[in-house]
């Protein structure tokens, strides 16, 4: 009888005999044998499916992930509220990280190889247990519920995969095995090119097998496994990121396959635009309708128990009802169940991304000026969706954010340096008095991502084609934006933009629509722009109240040295100095 651990005996690619031992939990050997875990009497798959949900637990929830605030104020989007202390997201702006002084909170290399290792664990037993319970694939057949099992597994697995490829590059790849302590661990990195065909073609190879959109049958499947829209959604971001000059073209270290392919491929671009449509086609299987937009952007985050109302969600992980969201990040100057901790502060240089009310940019709308003693007037509605600032409705109350201000005050320990708070994930508290419970989801695939997705590489692939508009147009209409009637122009769109001109508009549409779900960070990255974003200082907003009413001035909040070794973490130390065979990043001892 062999047990069987939850967790990983060894950080499979390179972790050494004795780390193997430190990583065992100390729990009855008999608790977790592969008999009892694929048991052969479980017709209801219980013990196989709490394994796969312990595996689904690794996956992360984004709010407040890294050491309290959001990935993005470790982007120019935003900074933390606690400058003075040394928090996760501050470590990793500013580069103070090493392979051997890691940022635990989101380097994760070891969860994720837990997470395959669980996965391969899950695999190897699986078909042992005589399921009773069917479920509809995406082809709309009868399955025994055990192939939704290893399909979900597989899913995951893929999902780790990439986690660990936009961090770090090409990774060990491990198959189906299940390593044990006499096994040979030292394992050799796998190019960035084999890592990514790896995960395409696990993707293509389980899509059908998992359930779709059009076959989900209740709320409670909708709410805990990925369907075939998910893979097809993973399939589209990895092929964007291996299309994208970081990884295609601009590596850190020319001919080294270890962080991105030797020579640029423009077609790589095309098979990133062809991944996107067809999930936006629906191959088929499916109406076109399946999966589109939401009517109104914030219920996406909000509402998962009526997936009909909310059809662009793909993929989400649960988050508990409660106020955790609204009490972490909302506003200052509140008390009680209305305590708003202000963590993740947006920068000015995020307020200025967004357009006017026309989708012209601020000093190009013929319709409306923009004015500094009112910048946030006739703004693209979503500006409000996503930020509080000096004069937002919040709790029934005008906000005052200035420093000093009642929602801002100065004489605690922190305060907002930038004068903006964030609201993206909260509920909708502008009227009401006081915080109520609300069920917030951690979004992974929305709609929303695959239209802009399908752009940036369609118009890397073919120029600025009515398609590569149509997609825009669709997401600003949904904000809320106007068609127009202005010659030259649609929804704020000029009609006959350049291909670079395009490639700029859609970088900053994804940087508003897609602002603080951890896109920002690996954008600035992967297009080879972090050095030039931080060579300009991170700022914010300097109010003063006046007899004449409020003055504003942008003023320097952060100043970022960006190295071009940022766009990927080092390899930890421990990994390399036990594994013989494991070479490090560029640039990184």
């Amino acid at each position: 009888m062999k047990a069987i651990k939850y967790t990983f005996l060894a950080v499979v690619s390179s972790l050494a005999l004795t780390a193997c031992m430190d990583n065992y939990e100390s729990l009855p050997a008999d608790e977790f044998t592969t008999e009892y875990l694929f048991s052969t009497t479980d017709s209801l798959g219980k013990q196989a499916r709490q394994y796969l949900n312990s595996i689904y637990d690794i996956m992360e929830n984004g709010h407040n992930r890294v050491g309290g605030y959001y990935l993005d104020a470790a982007s120019d989007d935003a900074i933390p509220i606690d400058m003075d202390g040394e928090p996760d997201v501050l470590r990793i702006a500013t580069g103070r990280f090493t392979a051997s002084n890691s940022v635990a909170s989101d380097m994760r290399w070891g969860q994720y190889y837990t997470g395959i290792r669980k996965v391969n664990i899950l695999l190897s037993g699986i078909d042992k247990v005589p399921y009773r319970d069917t479920y509809r694939n995406a082809l709309g057949q009868v399955r025994t519920l055990g192939v939704s099992f290893r399909a979900e597994a597989r899913f995951l697995r893929a999902w780790f995969y990439f986690q660990l490829l936009r961090r770090y590059g090409g990774v060990p790849l491990v198959g189906d095995k299940v390593f044990e302590l006499d096994d040979d661990i030292e394992l050799p990195r796998n190019t960035f090119a084999e890592c990514v065909d790896y995960i395409v073609s696990e993707l293509d190879d389980i899509k059908d097998s998992l359930r779709s959109v059009g076959t989900l049958s209740n709320v409670a499947e909708f709410a805990h496994a990925p369907t075939k829209q998910a893979c097809q959604a993973l399939k589209s971001r990895v092929l964007l990121y291996a299309a994208s000059p970081l990884f295609n073209g601009n590596t850190l270290e020319a001919g080294n396959e270890l962080v991105g392919y030797a020579t640029y491929d423009a077609h790589r671009w095309a098979l990133a635009a062809d991944a996107a449509r067809e999930l936006m086609e629906g191959e088929g299987h499916l109406g076109k309708d399946s999966v589109t937009l939401t009517e109104d952007v914030r219920d996406v985050f909000l509402n998962f128990y009526d997936y009909g109302a909310n059809p662009e969600l793909i993929f989400f992980r649960q988050g508990g009802d409660g106020t955790s969201v609204e009490n972490n990040n909302g506003p200052l100057g509140f008390t009680g169940s209305r305590l708003g901790n202000g963590r993740t502060c947006p920068t000015q240089n995020l307020v200025d991304a967004f357009p006017m009310a026309d989708g012209r940019m601020r000093g190009d709308s013929p319709m409306y000026t923009y004015s500094d003693a009112d910048p946030y007037a006739n703004r693209d509605p979503r500006l409000d969706k996503t930020i509080l600032h000096n004069g937002s409705q919040w709790l029934g109350t005008t906000l005052a954010t200035w420093q000093g201000g009642t929602n801002n005050p100065a004489n605690g320990a922190d305060y907002s340096l930038t004068s903006y708070f964030m609201c993206k994930f909260m509920g909708k508290f502008q009227t009401v008095s006081e915080y109520s419970s609300v069920h917030h989801v951690w979004v992974m695939f929305r709609y929303a991502e695959i239209l802009l997705n399908f752009a940036e590489a369609e118009n890397e692939a073919k120029g600025p084609t009515p398609d590569v508009y149509d997609a825009l147009y669709k997401l600003r209409e949904r904000a809320g934006i106007k068609r127009g009637t202005t010659d030259g122009y649609r929804y704020g769109l000029k009609l006959d933009m350049t291909q670079d001109e395009m490639r700029q508009t859609i970088r900053n549409e994804r940087r508003i629509e897609l602002a603080f779900e951890e896109h920002r960070f690996y954008d600035i990255r992967r297009w080879r722009i972090a050095e030039q974003v931080f060579a300009k200082p991170l700022q914010g907003m300097q109010i003063v109240e006046g007899q004449g009413g409020a003055t504003y001035t942008r003023v320097d909040v952060l100043k970022v040295n960006f190295d071009a070794r940022y766009c990927l973490y080092p390899i930890p130390y421990s990994e390399v100095i036990k594994n013989r065979n494991m070479v490090q990043n560029p640039n990184w001892n």
